[in-house]
């Protein structure tokens, strides 16, 4: 096995991933632990060592998987790569002695995000995120379309309510958002309803149309992702079985050629 074929075994290997987890979790745990526990001169040392040597280890990562494409270029045509490759470059910048140093630990806390880079199931799951967001605005744009009309009956109907919940078109928005989280949403309806008795329709089908049809379309969106992104990874799979059929078959008709050709001459 040559340099090349033993780095990309180590780029594929399962303990490199859970190696590289592994870390990010300990850096995020200590990181959060900072922020609750005061610590002494020698804590400060030993913090300030394990960032370099967590520097180092993401440097070497970047650097492996770097080396283990047949080509650079294809390492950047990933845009996971790209964001690794962002995260490390950049925290390799020296800004901790300038007026940027906050800059630099806000640097280093996005360092956390390579966790969904490490796990391949995670990446998956922003892939599929990403792909719904389309979906998922057209949603949204409907959904602003139903609070713009409620907001505005909601105004005309409830602004005398003492508690100013309906005073303006804004103000309504925002109430209608917390209605949709269920936030005491029934106190508003009963302070409505002392205006008008049958106030009651209006909360009760905001309610079924914003806080249960709208979720469930998110959550058939995210469904129906899911399944795609499920679907095109079963083709890729079908489409390097195929590959590989296709190679042995090749190979094959190569061996069979080379044998009627050593007979022919025997």
């Amino acid at each position: 096995m040559n340099l090349k074929e033993s780095i990309i075994e180590i780029r594929e290997a399962k303990w490199f991933s859970n190696l590289t987890t592994a870390i990010i979790i300990i850096y995020s745990s200590i990181l959060g632990l900072k922020t609750v526990v005061v610590l002494d001169n020698s804590y400060v040392f030993f913090f300030y060592v394990l960032d370099y040597f967590i520097t180092i280890y993401f440097l070497i990562e970047i650097l492996i998987k770097m080396s283990a494409e047949k080509n650079l270029k294809d390492f950047f045509k990933d845009r996971w790569n790209i964001f690794d490759f962002v995260i490390v470059v950049v925290t390799l910048i020296p800004l901790e002695n300038t007026t940027m140093a906050a800059v630099a630990r806000l640097f280093r806390i996005f360092r956390i995000l390579r966790l969904i880079t490490s796990r391949p199931e995670l990446k998956r799951i922003i892939d599929m995120l990403i792909g719904a967001i389309p979906s998922i605005i057209d949603i949204v744009l409907l959904m602003f379309i139903i609070f713009y009309i409620y907001a505005i009956l909601g105004n005309f109907l409830f602004a005398t309510a003492p508690s100013g919940l309906w005073k303006d078109f804004l103000v309504a928005m925002l109430t209608l958002f917390q209605i949709l989280t269920f936030e005491g949403w029934t106190d508003i309806m009963y302070e409505a309803m002392k205006i008008h008795p049958w106030a009651w329709v209006y909360f009760v089908s905001f309610v079924i149309i914003a806080g249960f049809v709208f979720f469930n379309l998110f959550i058939a969106v995210i469904i129906g992702e899911m399944e795609n992104l499920r679907d095109d990874e079963k083709k890729k799979d079908k489409d390097k079985k195929l590959d590989l059929i296709l190679k042995e078959l090749t190979e094959l008709r190569a061996e069979v050629k080379e044998l009627k050709g050593e007979k022919n001459q025997g």
